[in-house]
């Protein structure tokens, strides 16, 4: 295969060369156990044929996971009501979180206890993934339990023209500017470290196809994180606070 990129998936393909071109597509291949590291480059067809794969079948899934989805920057997220931008939130971007950051975790451990004598940098990638993986859970499960409940309050109060007083008591009893900031700043350290161990998830030119995956996860998920807390930095969390603000002026 030459340096350009697959655009077409077809069975007369080699693993490792799809996976360079579609990350991923690894999950498909480690699902039906098929090799796509330094020893996938035998063509697709073939190995089915040995392993007694549906061809067909892995076919249709790695064209699937291969679809590549936009959502346009122009989406009006400033004029979303404040409840389906919290549910956006849980439903788009937490659910990927849940989703990937065990399968994350799973390469980058394999990857490093594989490649860490030859580029021992890696151990510490492994650490600092760790640390943002647990931050990252704690903040989803805090928003979900704590946070989302409280913004829906405020919102209904303050669009209802409910009484603020019953609701201060009922729920945290404290201003939401206070809750928001300190799980926000210890992620975004946490990715800036990240960016720093893997040279902005820069592979080195020796590299296999394990290497690229991972630091291609690990930039997907840093994409992620950085829309999910601009949409609650910029958005979300201000509108709260501002609507908070006006509720208490109100008594």
């Amino acid at each position: 295969m030459t340096g350009s990129k697959i655009s077409v998936i077809t069975d007369d393909l080699c693993a490792a060369d799809i996976v360079k071109s579609h990350y991923r597509t690894a999950s498909v291949f480690k699902k039906y156990g098929i090799e796509y590291c330094c020893g996938g480059k035998w063509p697709l067809k073939l190995v089915c044929e040995t392993q007694s794969i549906d061809c067909e079948k892995l076919m249709n899934e790695l064209q699937e996971v291969s679809r590549l989805v936009f959502v346009p920057a122009s989406l009006p997220y400033n004029e979303w009501k404040t409840e389906f931008l919290t549910d956006y939130i849980i439903n788009v971007h937490h659910r990927y979180l849940r989703d990937s950051l065990p399968q994350i975790r799973d390469q980058i451990s394999r990857f490093v206890d594989e490649h860490k004598k030859k580029y021992p940098q890696l151990a510490e990638l492994d650490k600092e993934f760790t640390k943002l993986e647990k931050s990252v859970s704690d903040s989803i499960t805090n928003e979900e339990d704590v946070i989302f409940p409280y913004i829906r309050q405020i919102s209904h109060a303050y669009e209802s023209k409910e009484s603020y007083t019953d609701l201060l008591i009922r729920t945290l009893k404290r201003p939401t500017g206070n809750i928001f900031q300190p799980g926000r700043n210890v992620i975004s350290t946490q990715l800036q470290r990240i960016r720093d161990i893997t040279d902005n998830y820069t592979p080195p030119e020796s590299g296999c196809t394990s290497h690229r995956l991972s630091f291609s996860l690990l930039r997907e998920l840093d994409s992620d994180l950085e829309h999910h807390m601009y949409l609650e930095n910029n958005i979300l969390f201000p509108r709260v606070v501002k609507m908070e603000k006006e509720l208490l002026e109100r008594q």
